[in-house]
């Protein structure tokens, strides 16, 4: 049961309470391509799971990177542009995360187990705040 990326567009568009599709595709965009700056082998893993257009942010960086879940947060801010704060970018990120959750199932857990425990407040997105 893969999501297409217009159904993961549209989820973190609503979980996020973000103003446009556009604008929510690029959240999605921002945060999957800092993702991939900061895995080493489950980018490919999980770019394998996700819709091609999509797939191709995670594995554009050049990773992987170590840098904590503040400078996640400050890079998909910049990433994403249109002066999205570091607030924002969390806020756009966690909705990022959930909607990869609800995409790819397990192969999140794997995702998972290479990020610090620094990264539960981006990984555990079950009370996203608004």
């Amino acid at each position: 049961m893969t999501m297409n990326k217009d159904q993961i567009v549209s989820a973190v568009r609503e979980s996020a309470r973000i103003d446009t599709p556009e604008h929510a595709e690029m959240a999605v965009r921002a945060t999957l391509r800092v993702l991939g700056q900061r895995l080493a082998g489950e980018a490919s893993d999980l770019a394998a799971q996700l819709p091609p257009e999509l797939a191709a942010e995670l594995l554009a960086g050049e990773g992987p990177q170590r840098f904590d879940s503040q400078e996640f947060y400050r890079r998909v801010a910049a990433e994403e542009g249109r002066g999205c704060s570091d607030q924002e970018a969390r806020q756009h990120a966690r909705a990022v995360t959930a909607a990869l959750r609800e995409a790819v199932g397990a192969e999140y857990l794997h995702v998972l187990d290479q990020l610090p425990d620094e990264y539960a407040d981006l990984m555990h997105t079950e009370n996203v705040q608004h």
